[in-house]
């Protein structure tokens, strides 16, 4: 059976089409009924990923083609979620390398290959988006030899075969042009070059687990590779901890994948991927071996965060209005719970007992966290992202990153200064002449954080934004903080139109009247670089007197609308987002005005130690 079973990644740079791909690979095998009604982006079962339009869990699946297995694991293409690629690698015997037939290679790109690259997986290159008008795929193809050449690729890795694909119309083609109608060049190539899994089905059993899902039946479930050893239900196994330690347990039920469902199976040879029910307690990166001759693997090895926010109970006046779980114990709870299925998270103490420090990998990784659970019914407040600094003999070490910008020729210059405020160097500028340029930049992490709203106003909504971590490097100093102050809220009370007329010249409001507000609230952004106290409760004194000029129209702008990834851009270190299920709210962390600290004098501060 081992000789019948190919098991496959598909790795790309975000929104290069790779669950569309595997949709079209599961109506193509015939997975599905005729009549089933299926969506789009089967696999993206996850309401955030819907949203946004991306992958953010890694999945698995199976498609059969004649009478060989394919199981296949469908990635995230965001470098946010790296440590699912990481784990998804671990999983198989060859990577299916999707990329853009008009963008080419992105930091994504680069990154996961390198993953694969060095687990010496061999790759399949499948050109995407063959249809777009501006697609270049015989460009783009030599700048993938150049990326393999430039990641040091051996000669067997650069002998890979090469396939152009339309996911959305579900088309392979071995030639642009030839004769196919289908995905089974496609197929044919994934059976021909990817090797069958090599463990012995006789040996002492090994699985490592690399990642869990949970049933209401049958409790925690390991989703896991079996690399030797033949597995048996109702089997007596040891569970190999992360600590050393062999604890016994009982494998009550067995499954693998056959498109989106789970079949029950009596046993698992090795090579298959599976899923394996009646092991509480475990953790991914721990092994299932033999009792009696144990034989644990390696623990998987993830790359380090470099992020950290702060999160801690909600504390301000409307706490407790629109959440379920408010309390200190439950914050803590559901991020031990996130521990569990998100290896690239860390999770430490404070001196305080109702504050965590989070570490993660990006600013998106912590959003998507947030955004879970307020959809879950959690109140919480966040502080603004932080780097997480090393010390090597003596010195201070910071993450640098590798930063493409992708804009019209006519917004390099204020890119590039945007930039340079951030300690960014440029090291490649590339001009497709199609009126975009590609820049790319080396820029400490610490850079990046509200870099993304701050290009798209600059360049109007027009650049595309992607950034990979490199590694490490000498902390560069102080960089300058946020330069505009805050429009905070110096009473309790309903905003009134009359109120936000008056004050909307002073900045960019983000309320509207009608709304609910407390002291120490921000309500907008002052277009000074200190704080400013307003009321905006205030509402027009009614006399008898009458005239022509004393009942003027009023017209109000429309307030800027807070995304959570927006607010956490925004914030400084002074202040809190609060998230509530239903509201998105920046606040001061002191409410109290006369205990508050001066800001214009830490602005300054920075600005000149950042010059």
């Amino acid at each position: 059976m081992t000789k019948n079973i190919r098991n496959i990644a598909i790795i790309a740079h975000v929104d290069h089409g790779k669950t569309t791909l595997v949709d079209a690979m599961l109506r193509q095998s015939g997975i599905f009924s005729q009549h089933a009604h299926l969506v789009e982006r089967v696999m993206d079962s996850n309401d955030l990923e819907r949203e946004r339009g991306i992958t953010i869990l890694a999945k698995n699946t199976a498609v059969t083609y004649h009478d060989s297995k394919i199981n296949i694991v469908d990635t995230p293409g965001h470098s946010d979620f790296g440590g699912e690629v990481e784990r998804a690698l671990r999983m198989v015997d060859g990577v299916l390398l999707l990329v853009d037939a008009s963008e080419g290679p992105l930091p994504q790109t680069r990154y996961v290959l390198q993953k694969a690259l060095a687990a010496k997986l061999p790759p399949i290159i499948v050109l995407n988006k063959i249809d777009r008008a501006d697609a270049r795929p015989a460009a783009v193809l030599d700048e993938i030899y150049d990326l393999f050449i430039d990641l040091d690729a051996t000669e067997d890795q650069l002998d890979f075969p090469v396939l152009y694909t339309n996911a959305r119309t579900g088309v392979a083609h071995r030639a642009i042009g030839d004769a196919s109608t289908n995905l089974q060049p496609l197929f044919e190539t994934i059976v021909a070059s990817i090797p069958p899994p090599s463990g012995d089905s006789e040996a002492v059993l090994q699985i490592q687990v690399t990642n869990l899902d949970y049933s209401d039946y049958l409790g925690r479930l390991a989703i896991a590779r079996v690399f030797q050893g033949t597995l048996k239900r109702g089997t007596e196994v040891g569970i190999a901890k992360l600590t050393g330690v062999i604890q016994a347990t009982k494998i009550t039920k067995l499954f693998t994948f056959r498109g989106l469902e789970r079949d029950e199976a009596e046993e698992v040879s090795a090579g298959d991927i599976v899923a394996i029910a009646g092991v509480e307690g475990i953790q991914i990166g721990e092994s299932i071996t033999d009792l009696a001759n144990p034989a644990p693997l390696e623990p998987l090895l993830i790359d380090e965060p470099t992020l950290t926010m702060v999160f801690t109970v909600n504390t301000s006046p409307f706490a407790g209005r629109e959440g379920q779980y408010v309390t200190s114990r439950d914050l803590r709870a559901r991020l031990d719970r996130e521990l569990l299925t998100n290896v690239s998270l860390r999770i430490e103490d404070m001196g305080a007992t109702d504050s965590f420090r989070v570490l993660a990998r990006g600013e998106l990784q912590l959003a998507i966290l947030i955004e879970t659970m307020r959809r879950e019914g959690y109140e919480l407040m966040v502080g603004k992202p932080e780097i997480v600094v090393r010390t090597e003999n003596g010195k201070r070490l910071e993450p640098l990153e590798v930063l493409i910008v992708d804009c019209p020729e006519t917004f390099i210059g204020i890119v590039m200064e945007t930039l340079g405020h951030r300690r960014g160097e440029m090291v490649k500028m590339v001009n497709h002449h199609s009126g975009r340029v590609r820049m790319e930049f080396r820029i400490p992490s610490r850079g990046l954080i509200g870099l993304r709203g701050q290009l798209l106003t600059d360049t109007r909504g027009t650049s595309l934004i992607h950034s990979m971590l490199e590694g490490w490097t000498e902390y560069a100093g102080d960089m300058a903080s946020r330069l505009t102050g805050a429009l905070v809220c110096d009473r309790a009370g309903v905003s009134t139109a009359y109120a936000v007329w008056g004050i909307q010249e002073r900045g960019e409001m983000f309320v509207g009247p009608g709304l609910e507000v407390y002291e120490g609230m921000i309500v907008g952004e002052n277009s000074r670089e200190d704080d400013m106290n307003v009321n905006i409760t205030k509402e027009k004194k009614q006399t008898n007197m009458r005239s022509s000029s004393a009942d003027e129209a009023i017209r109000l702008v429309p307030p800027r609308e807070l995304t959570l990834e927006k607010a956490i851009e925004f914030i400084s270190d002074d202040e809190f987002v609060e998230v509530t299920p239903k509201s998105i709210r920046l606040r001061k962390k002191v409410l109290d005005a006369k205990k508050r600290p001066k800001r214009w004098q830490e602005i300054r501060a920075s600005v000149e130690s950042a010059s």
